[in-house]
């Protein structure tokens, strides 16, 4: 990001600060204690809804656990005031105290849940056994937590007007504090793996402990929200650790709107707040209310009110714009606010320009770039592949052909992922892969791309682009970069397949083709030895086809990569490909120069069937 852009985003960021502080402020002149009371309460419930918004909104983790988080920073602080410490200073230890405690619980937590090829249902399982764990433990607890009946504690006191200033005060700086990281390197991370976690798994990143470190920061925050909270209402009760408070944490989420910061805010307020008015009068009738508007949210507006309602602004204010003849663009934007949008995207060839395969241990030209020795993969009783041995090194493009079922794929797999294969072994530069995650052969030179396009459809092709270079570059949690340094070969695809005059452009509204190829940059952009190929041409015209194989070629002769490349187009592997390889029914049948194996029977017999 440019000094320009970082002085627009600081600017704006705090205009909006010093707007809310002023409400803030000015606001208790015309609201009563009772309101005042009850908007205190839900500033601090709304903190911890912001966590759930991070984890769920932003990552698409979700979960029902914030509450035990809370529920720990409410106790914890309740039990140091009731029998241990006294005093301004000793409540601030135990306030951190319970922050450190909720950041353990929730890096366990995350490391029980987030292991690789877990399930998105898997965290929300346990995250929704992890209030009833806690709720039991407190229940258990007998007088010494209070058990059902809650324990009181000597709160400091503080008029109602005090603690209105100071949970508003701590909202204002969380959200703010959330919408910077939201808004840098880290946070672009957030969506990629929301949007596509196997894909930023074979762009190198560790997302397990990307998620594991936002769980145990989320969980602190909550629980300094807790311990807040038992200070203003004097009393620890397990109801605000429980399964129900859980729940509502996400209803509240999700009726503002996930992924916006601002919707889970005005969720839980509102809620909160009509409850408090009408829930007396009318207890079960507004629970039901309650859930209806959920349900209706849910099936009507899946973003939330929120984004339903900028988005309607945004409309209307085109529609002005459209009358008073004005530029679309002069208008609102919409409900999100992106100080940096003003600024130029751009990509630039990387600073150390030399390619990373003359880095990686053991990328030599002596030794081979990829090793496949009698490699296996079983399916119960399905064999997929059978004694597979492969040799290839830099500056070669295999191309692998054969019919579907053949195994080709599965092949690629078991390059990509060292726990894919059921026996042998493959070595990438002289190194065993052993069992190691995609993650970890990325680290060894191996990059895959998918038979379909695999990329980020809620990002533009610039955000793509950073993402998959996050692995090679440091990856900031205040600021976000509007310019990317690619290697020599992606920097190539990029300019070749004209995504250069489309860096600000959504990922999921280009053509099929520019999918293709910016799939393809963002593999380059991980400089590998070993590029995996799995049908780079399929639903591309005659024009984009030559265009990937002029770039595909110069990459093995100009770049020294070793290319594997699964294709059906005969005419195209012929074309591009140094040496054949014919795989069917899981073995390799045979394996040779283009100018040996090109017009092999065998190869016509497979294709229409007569391979025994």
């Amino acid at each position: 990001m440019s000094v320009l852009g970082r002085a627009r985003r600081s600017l704006a960021i705090f205009g909006v600060s010093v707007l809310l502080v002023a409400f803030l402020l000015a606001s208790p002149v015309v609201l009563g204690e009772y309101a005042q009371q009850i908007l205190s309460q839900a500033f601090l419930f709304a903190i911890a809804a912001v966590t759930v918004d991070l984890l769920w909104g932003y990552t698409g983790i979700l979960t029902f656990g914030q509450s035990a988080f809370f529920g720990i920073g409410v106790y914890t602080v309740a039990i140091a005031l009731a029998y241990y410490v006294d005093g301004t200073l000793a409540t601030a230890g135990a306030i951190f105290a319970a922050m450190v405690g909720a950041a353990l619980a929730g890096a366990a937590i995350g490391w029980l849940s987030f292991w690789d090829r877990a399930s998105p249902i898997y965290v929300a399982i346990v995250t929704l056994a992890l209030p009833v764990v806690f709720t039991q433990i407190i229940l258990s607890g007998g007088a010494y937590t209070g058990s059902s009946s809650g324990l009181p504690i000597p709160a400091p006191f503080l008029s109602i007007t005090q603690w209105y200033y100071i949970a508003g005060g701590l909202l204002l700086v969380v959200t703010i504090g959330a919408y910077v990281f939201v808004s840098s390197d880290a946070g672009r991370v957030m969506v990629a793996i929301r949007e596509n976690e196997e894909r930023c798994r074979y762009l190198g990143l560790n997302t397990s402990r990307f998620k594991i470190r936002l769980m145990a920061a989320c969980s602190a925050v909550a629980a300094m929200a807790g311990g807040f909270y038992v200070l203003f209402s004097s009393v620890a009760a397990h109801s605000y650790g429980d399964f129900v408070f859980g729940t509502e944490l996400v209803v509240w989420t999700a009726l503002g709107g996930r992924g916006t910061l601002v919707g889970p805010i005005f969720g839980t307020v509102g809620v909160n707040y009509v409850s408090a008015v009408l829930g007396g009068n009318l207890p079960f009738i507004w629970l039901l209310f309650v859930g209806f508007a959920f349900v209706l949210s849910v099936v009507y507006l899946p973003q939330g009110l929120v984004p339903a309602i900028g988005y309607g602004l945004s409309a209307s204010a085109r529609s002005i714009g459209r009358l008073l003849r004005q530029r679309p663009e002069t208008a609102v934007a919409g409900w999100r606010l992106e100080p940096w949008a003003a600024e130029v995207p751009t990509v630039v060839r990387s600073g150390a320009g030399v390619p990373r395969q003359n880095g990686v241990i053991g990328a030599t030209e002596e030794v081979p770039a990829l090793e496949m020795q009698d490699v296996g993969m079983q399916y119960g009783s399905l064999v997929a592949l059978r004694g597979v041995t492969l040799t290839a090194c830099r500056g070669e493009v295999v191309g692998i052909i054969g019919p579907n079922g053949a195994g080709k794929t599965t092949l690629l797999r078991c390059i990509a992922d060292g726990r894919e294969r059921s026996a042998g072994e493959v070595l990438v530069n002289g190194h065993s892969i052993g069992r190691l995650p995609p993650q970890g052969c990325v680290a060894l030179g191996v990059s895959r791309k998918f038979q379909t396009p695999n990329v980020f459809d809620a990002l533009t092709v610039l955000d793509c682009l950073c993402v998959a270079r996050s692995y090679r570059q440091p990856v900031s949690a205040w600021r976000r970069s509007r310019t990317v340094e690619l290697p020599e070969p992606a920097l190539h695809a990029v300019e070749v397949s004209g995504l250069m005059s489309m860096l600000n452009e959504q990922a999921g509204h280009l053509s099929h083709g520019a999918k293709q190829a910016l799939e393809l940059a963002m593999v380059l952009a991980q400089e590998p030895t070993v590029l995996l190929l799995d049908e780079p041409t399929a639903g591309l015209t005659l024009d984009e086809r030559v265009a990937i194989g002029t770039v595909l070629t110069e990459l093995a002769h100009g770049h020294r990569l070793c290319i594997l490349l699964i294709e059906h187009d005969l005419d195209f592997v012929r074309n591009i490909s140094t040496r054949l390889v014919v795989l069917h029914r899981g073995e390799i049948r045979l394996d040779g120069p283009l100018s040996e194996t090109a017009d092999s029977e065998l190869i016509r017999s497979i294709y229409v069937g007569a391979a025994k």
